[in-house]
């Protein structure tokens, strides 16, 4: 099954939910954002996090240490001491990353635990779902074969890139408008594997552009020369955009929006992602209704729609849908398309 981050999200919560502890494997390209996904959803359900990755470990890292004690009776037996990062009680997710890129070794004794739940003398709590992650071979990862064992005792899904995913993801995050509305005019860079190359685009190298860009750094050590020349070009078309506080304040009658595509991409998304309150958004539509066209009208408020629901504001939206016929029929068309 493949998914986009978003599916993903509702899927492991849906298992969280029904309390299925069921062992899941999510494969997925690197920096698709398998582990931030999960770790959202465990801070979303309040539950204990512990990311184990197994490609760091040994096979007596994972069981533990023997250490011998007396059994009253002048003799002794080796008891397995289980290492400390193990959960001893409560809720959780215990997340085997990289499963893949340990040895077969390591993998078979991780098979014990995603089975049993149990390894060694180490017991699993009843409240953990244990959830794994792995690169494919062809994302050119260094990876085993998983055994055929092993793999039979999962769920198996596979997550892909999704720009509207990502989108959510980064406006709720508060990444930097320009990075936001770079990949909106160009979502095709959003994820790009390039081997050559030891940079290179995907999700989790745009939030490391996005800070290296706040501090006013270049972004392609993050990102690759190719995208962050691309990038660099884009952000200079900033300087053309008109004064984006005059127009969220209501002030803009006297500015107009610039005609090329790549600077109302800059103009539409960077309003959207400013506005901090439903008045400002309101604001900010009534001055594109004046001189964009509906595809524009309809960027603003899929942007715009995303990033409240993101950050769990929504009902914030709900008195502009009386205030303009087009905005409420726009808003109602992405709430459709995001629930769907």
């Amino acid at each position: 099954m493949t998914l986009t981050p978003h599916e993903l999200e509702t899927y492991l919560s849906a298992l969280v939910r029904q309390n299925l502890k069921i062992a899941t494997m999510i494969w997925g390209p690197p920096g698709v954002g398998k582990s931030s996904v999960v770790a959202q959803l465990a801070r979303q359900h309040d539950l204990d996090f512990v990311d184990v990755r197994l490609s760091q470990l040994a096979p007596t890292d994972l069981r533990g240490l023997p250490v011998p004690e007396q059994d009253g009776q002048g003799g002794g037996v080796s008891r397995w001491y289980p290492p400390e990062f193990l959960p001893r009680h409560g809720a959780g997710i215990l997340f085997l990353d990289e499963v893949n890129m340990a040895p077969p070794t390591m993998q078979g004794m991780a098979q014990q635990l995603i089975l049993d739940r149990k390894v060694g003398s180490y017991v699993l709590p009843d409240g953990w779902f244990v959830w794994a992650a792995g690169n494919r071979k062809e994302d050119r990862a260094s990876v085993f074969d998983m055994p055929a064992p092993l793999a039979n005792r999962f769920l198996h899904l596979t997550v892909r890139p999704d720009f509207d995913s990502w989108r959510s993801y980064a406006l709720a995050r508060g990444l930097h408008e320009h990075v936001i509305a770079f990949l909106t005019f160009r979502p095709e860079l959003l994820w790009r594997l390039d081997p050559q190359q030891p940079a290179w685009p995907s999700p989790r190298a745009w939030e490391m552009a996005a800070q290296l860009h706040r501090a006013g750094l270049d972004a392609a050590p993050a990102i690759g020369e190719a995208a962050g020349a691309e990038f660099a070009a884009f952000v200079r078309l900033f300087e053309q955009l008109p004064d984006l506080a005059t127009v969220l304040s209501g002030q803009g009658a006297g500015l107009r929006l610039p005609e090329e595509p790549s600077v109302r991409y800059a103009a539409v998304v960077g309003l959207a992602a400013r506005a901090r309150d439903a008045e400002e958004a309101y604001q900010a539509f009534s001055w594109l209704a004046v001189s964009a066209g509906p595809e524009w009208l309809q960027l603003y408020v899929a942007t715009l729609v995303s990033k409240f629901q993101a950050l769990g504001q929504l009902g914030d939206l709900a008195g502009l849908l009386g205030r303009d016929p087009r905005l409420a029929e726009l808003v109602q068309g992405a709430l459709s398309l995001a629930e769907g």
